[in-house]
């Protein structure tokens, strides 16, 4: 008898293995995409017994896809009317070159992600947190229905305080408010917020926060989105966080310029339904009913308002629709495109999208920021710098303080803003909400922005890329081969 249980354990071992090996490759070769993630994980399963497989189901399966599949299966009474993209032509001031180029690109991100056009909002920039906290604050101190919050980093500082003042006082008033932080990002404070808003007795939740090393194989993954719905009614959107950093006025330790926008109109519903997905999604509650969801007035001032869509993105979808909207965008840029971020790592795609458009004689201004906050995602974004610029590209760098913006604009009549950046982890990892954005009055007042950034930048050159010492293209190099990580 103990002789056969000797054998027995090599053997029940073999089989475990080889069954775990064989049915975790197999799973990757059948359910990755990407042919270098899939071959990397078969190598790994094979190699590395046990753990190479082991480490497969619990890192390497997307099971946010299939629960967040079931989640956008689901439907919200809105009452919400889009525009057909075909209706575009007549609902835009352009010429009819232009207005041909914008439909096709309507119609293209119709196909990427299913939100329609919203004609008849009003969005208004708001920089920095000195225009857009007290604007949101003063929303929020209106508030008579519900509140809604997601943001990735709510600081407990001068500015997340004021922010939890306001939401107190609006929650003794009986309104309805659900707040929604990132796992991660939560903790960019100390103490966090999330005690402040236990005390205070908001209802909140974290995205994907765990502290059970078991528990948290998607930690990687992060709900970057900033959005706030007041009452239905009234939203704000864009790439800035809660922090004191961005009051700028009060000129703090570490400053950091940015933008924001207030979103009146249909759009706003459009907000409130990405918020109500990832409330579900990480709260397992549904939010409906009049006061997250109000019938919304159009604004028929055909020069000022926007045609708009919000757009969100993540590693819950098959299709990342930011990605491919840039690409669709870039593909259909007949003059000129300016992007403004903080970091620019993107991909092999979308960097020959670039280089193509330069050089067919599309000027392409590249803004980014002299001094990061980050200064390995900036290493990293120098070693892919040059071949834009031999392309054609115009790379600025501008002085700080650090710049936080997230703008794009084409041909005068098409912007795109919002919470992603142009790198891996926002095109491929994170929880991304933006806005595309059809109507010439808005992608101006971008444009002077974006001008007057390109007034007080320093252009990068060729030559300056040649200059690095040979230990900082080492490091830059170094750096790059982490970049889906960064």
């Amino acid at each position: 008898m103990e002789l056969f249980f000797n054998h027995l354990g090599p053997t029940a071992l073999f089989i475990a293995q080889f069954a775990g090996m064989i049915i975790a490759a197999i799973h990757a070769i059948l359910s990755k995409d990407d042919p270098r993630s899939a071959s990397g994980w078969v190598a790994v399963i094979v190699l590395v017994p046990f753990v190479g497989w082991l480490t497969y189901w619990i890192l390497g399966i997307n099971r946010i896809e299939r629960r967040a599949r079931e989640l956008r299966s689901g439907s919200y009474a809105t009452g919400i009317r889009p525009l057909p993209p075909a209706n575009l032509a007549n609902a835009l001031i352009a010429p009819k070159e232009e207005t041909q180029q914008l439909v096709r690109l309507a119609e293209l991100g119709q196909k990427i992600f299913p939100s329609g056009l919203m004609p008849g909002n009003f969005i208004r920039v708001l920089k920095n947190g000195d225009q857009a906290y007290p604007a949101m604050i003063a929303a929020i101190e209106k508030a008579e229905r519900s509140i809604a919050l997601s943001s990735y980093i709510f600081n407990c500082d001068k500015a997340g305080l004021a922010f939890l003042a306001a939401l107190t006082r609006a929650r003794e008033r009986g309104v309805e408010i659900r707040i929604l932080l990132d796992g991660v990002g939560a903790w960019y404070s100390f103490p966090s917020m999330v005690k402040r808003l236990e005390q205070a007795a908001i209802p909140h939740a974290r995205f994907l926060h765990s502290f059970m090393p078991w528990q948290m194989p998607y930690l990687n993954m992060r709900c970057h989105q900033k959005i706030l719905v007041v009452d239905g009614l009234h939203g704000f959107t864009g790439g800035m966080n809660i922090a004191e950093g961005n009051l700028v006025i009060d000129n703090p330790r570490h400053p950091i310029r940015d933008y924001h926008f207030s979103v009146e109109g249909p759009l706003v519903t459009q907000l409130m339904l990405n918020f109500a997905h990832e409330w579900a999604f990480t709260a397992d509650e549904e939010l409906s009913g009049e006061a997250w969801f109000p019938d919304i007035p159009v604004h028929f001032d055909k020069e000022q308002s926007v045609i708009a869509r919000g757009i969100a993105s993540g590693p819950d979808l098959k299709l990342n629709a930011i990605r491919w909207t840039l690409m669709g965008a870039l593909a259909e840029a007949s003059n000129y495109i300016r992007i403004v971020t903080p970091y620019f790592v993107p991909d092999g795609t979308l960097k020959a999208s670039l280089c193509l458009a330069a050089m067919r004689g599309i000027r392409v201004d590249i803004v980014l920021p002299e001094n990061n906050n980050l200064p390995y995602v900036a290493w990293a974004s120098q070693a892919d710098l040059g071949p834009l610029i031999q392309a054609g590209c115009h790379v600025w760098m501008v002085p700080g303080p650090f710049e936080h913006s997230k703008l794009m604009t084409i041909d005068g009549y098409w912007s795109l803003v919002g919470s992603s950046n142009w790198d891996t982890r926002s095109l491929r990892l994170n929880f991304e909400f933006d806005l595309e954005c059809y109507g010439a009055s808005f992608a101006r007042t971008l444009d002077q922005i974006i001008e007057a950034k390109i007034e007080s930048a320093r252009e990068l050159t060729i030559a300056d890329i040649a200059a690095r010492p040979f230990l900082v293209r080492l490091r830059d190099s170094t750096m790059r081969l982490f970049s889906p990580y960064l």
